[in-house]
């Protein structure tokens, strides 16, 4: 099988349309069905068929899918070993906006000081399930999970630290003055949730379960900034990371309400395939995280 058929194939994937994936490939649109024909015969199996107007994977398409990921990428990362002197390549990095925001300038610096020409791709992990599909299929090089501590048998995973979660507050919500907030006590405030599958949201789901209560209001967020703008305007409360919410809290603009539950830790680990091969450059970037969080 070609390289560049598999290419092909996967942006035909995303597109579903022979002729948006030529116009993106810039090939011609013969071309790029030559190309889908030529894999199709060497499998000796259809990968697309028509339902009515509608371009739809077959099951042995939705597996070539999976391996032509790998594939290509593993052929990436081959050209980028042979490279002059390994200077440049790609690293896709799944994680949490969380992270992107507050953990992880000062260590992006740092490696794109050094390696000016590889291309840093991150991409959304919203949480540790998301984050370990994307890893087992090889579509991420490694990713930043910040969840309660699992593990994996299939995955490395290196700690790096600790966070809590805070239930926070306007200065004018009237749960400030109370000595203790408990979980009636949200049954009719308004909560401010990140999105589904978010690992805080779960965890604080989790509790909210147990102890049998269920918000009234809610309203969700892809945001964090959003939701923190809307917690400092008093629109509810929301239980966010604490390094997200610590400079708000010293500047007055937040509360940390007195929470009587105990919450789980919330462990932010870098994640890796057990059989990931490593490029000098991922190598690289996996020592400098491990010294960034322990300094």
């Amino acid at each position: 099988m070609e390289i560049k058929y598999l290419q092909t194939f996967l942006v035909a994937c995303e597109t579903m349309n022979f002729t948006k994936t030529a116009a993106k490939l810039q090939y011609a649109q013969s071309s790029v069905t030559a190309q889908i024909k030529s894999l199709e015969q060497d499998l000796g199996t259809p990968l697309f068929e028509r339902l009515g107007k509608k371009l739809v994977l077959t099951q042995a398409g939705k597996h070539l899918k999976k391996y032509a990921h790998q594939i290509v990428h593993l052929t990436d990362e081959a050209r980028t070993t042979i490279d002059a002197g390994g200077k440049k390549g790609t690293i896709i990095v799944g994680a949490q906006e969380s992270q992107c925001t507050y953990r992880l300038p000062e260590l992006l610096k740092s490696f794109k000081t050094k390696y000016p020409l590889v291309n840093l791709i991150f991409k959304p992990a919203h949480s540790d399930e998301s984050a370990t599909k994307s890893l087992l299929k090889g579509e991420l090089d490694l990713a930043f999970i910040m969840d309660t501590s699992k593990s994996n048998p299939y995955l490395e995973t290196i700690p790096l630290l600790q966070e809590r979660l805070m239930l926070v507050a306007s200065p004018s919500n009237s749960l400030v003055s109370k000595p203790t907030v408990l979980p009636d006590d949200l049954q009719e405030e308004t909560v401010l949730l990140t999105e589904r599958g978010c690992s805080y949201r779960n965890i604080f789901e989790q509790k909210m379960y147990e102890h049998e209560v269920s918000p009234k209001n809610t309203l969700e967020f892809v945001s964090l900034e959003a939701i923190k703008k809307c917690v400092v305007a008093n629109l509810g409360v929301a239980m966010l990371p604490e390094m997200t919410v610590s400079k708000e809290i010293k500047e007055g603009v937040l509360v940390k309400l007195n929470w009587n539950v105990q919450m789980y830790l919330l462990t932010t680990q870098m994640a890796l395939h057990k059989d990931k091969w490593m490029t000098p450059q991922l190598q690289d970037f996996v020592q400098l995280t491990t010294t960034h969080f322990s300094a």
